[in-house]
């Protein structure tokens, strides 16, 4: 039998059993690599980190959700603000849906009369303005011992600004009565905390957090056209809404609530006010607080750049002329038309002989954004008494900045003439042809 001897190994073999172990190397390397990359993280407890290594740290979030206090130590209630209708609370406290002021001053408290309401409709007659009057379901101040009573030693915190409107659906509807005056009232109240509101627009203030609708559902705050969410949702991205379905849940978990700074609106409340009686306008009783003269810019600034047109847009030396036309809302208030056609005829003569910029627009066939672009570029802005001149709020007020209003003869209301003049702008209305002033008309009437 032949004895088999071993061969030498062939080039082929040398090869494979380099790459082997070059393959084996690797991966052992590899190993050590990941040993070290996870063994750089864990420092022993017995030895001090090196000065240039960063130690990560694991930090719990402190959740602000509830505040507690000692026996008698209550937090007090402090009114920050206050005009008829619009108020502003620190510490304001919620029980079973009735709201608490906590004060051992309770002379020092507003009439709860000029504060809130029952949140209903309001309508004419003695008895309406009777059933609209708070009662202690809906208000009450307390003494700290009262509140120790009543709270116990803690309450669930809703930290930041809420702005609480305790209003009926009733207006709220409306494009004018929530751009205008709701959502405008509310800044002018909440801007006077920061009088030092630049010409951009920057301001000091947080945003406020959370809006709560008391007396609205989900589909009865927004208007046909989808306006006040767009202003809402523009100005404030982050800001959320709660609803008096939300409300009376929060009633019936029995338990007190502590919110950290609201303001506080009521159309009714306002009512009791004299600026009020003076002018009709809920709205006008904030403009008795302190504020800076730019208030208004964050607002105006937020609404514009959504829109899609910068805040710092060269308005140029030629005016622009937006007229906007009722003429095809059916009966309703609308010029005769052959006066809209004449009107027409010769804002189009300025335009062709002086080179200013006409525009006749019905603004319900424009989309949202080009409705707000248009409105901040027009220096003079005309129009029917109605819904369309809303737009007057978003327009950049300057020396030339100017309304003219439509009437029917003998008629007047100061919704745009007001809102135009605590914008810095003129207003003249408009009887036929006569200009009349607000100073000029003896008596108020739609």
């Amino acid at each position: 039998m032949l004895k088999q001897t071993a061969s030498a190994p062939s080039r082929r073999e040398c090869l494979l059993l380099a790459l082997l172990l070059i393959a084996l190397l690797s991966l052992t390397r590899a190993g050590i690599d990941v040993q070290d990359s996870d063994a750089s993280h864990l420092i022993p407890e017995t030895e001090s980190a090196p000065q240039d290594v960063q130690v990560p740290t694991t930090e719990s979030e402190h959740w602000r959700t509830r505040v507690t206090w000692t026996p008698k130590q209550v937090p007090p209630t402090t009114v920050v603000s206050h005009v008829p209708g619009w108020t502003i609370f620190d510490n304001l406290f919620l029980l079973n849906g009735t709201v608490f002021v906590v004060s051992d001053d309770p002379e020092s408290v507003p009439d709860r009369n000029t504060i809130t309401s029952t949140g209903m409709k309001v309508q004419n007659g003695a008895e309406a303005v009777a059933a609209r009057l708070p009662t202690d379901r809906e208000f009450r101040v307390v003494t700290t011992d009262e509140a120790q009573e009543l709270f116990g030693t803690s309450a669930l915190l809703i930290d930041g600004t809420t702005w609480i409107l305790n209003d009926p659906p009733q207006f709220i509807t409306h494009y004018y009565h929530w751009s205008a005056e709701l959502f405008w009232g509310f800044w002018r109240t909440y801007s006077s905390l920061d009088p030092s509101i630049s010409t951009n627009g920057l301001s000091s203030l947080p945003a406020p957090r959370r809006i709560w609708f008391v007396h609205t559902d989900a589909d009865h705050w927004k208007d046909y056209a989808s306006m006040n969410q767009w202003v809402l949702r523009s100005v404030f991205p982050s800001i959320t809404a709660e609803y008096s379905a939300d409300w009376q849940d929060r009633a019936e978990m029995g338990h007190p609530l502590i919110l950290d700074r609201v303001i506080f609106t009521d159309r009714s409340a306002a009512m009791k006010g004299q600026e009020y009686m003076r002018t009709g306008r809920i709205a006008s009783e904030p403009f008795t607080l302190s504020g800076g003269v730019h208030w208004w810019n964050l607002i105006r600034g937020a609404v514009t750049k959504f829109s899609g047109l910068d805040t710092d847009f060269d308005q140029g030396l030629k005016p622009v002329i937006t007229y906007i036309s009722r003429q095809e809302w059916g009966g309703r208030r609308k010029l005769i038309q052959e006066d809209h056609e004449n009107l027409v005829k010769e804002l189009y003569k300025l335009r062709d002989q002086h080179g200013v910029e006409v525009n006749v627009v019905s603004m319900d066939k424009l989309s949202h954004a080009e409705q707000f672009r248009l409105a901040a570029r027009t220096t003079i802005m005309m129009g029917v008494h109605g819904n369309g001149l809303t737009a007057l709020v978003w327009m950049k007020p300057s020396p030339k900045s100017t309304v003219i209003e439509f009437f029917y003869p003998e008629g007047f209301a100061h919704d745009y003439e007001y809102t135009s003049r605590m914008l810095g702008m003129v207003h003249y209305g408009v009887w036929n042809n006569k200009c009349v002033l607000s100073s000029i008309v003896a008596a108020s009437a739609h």
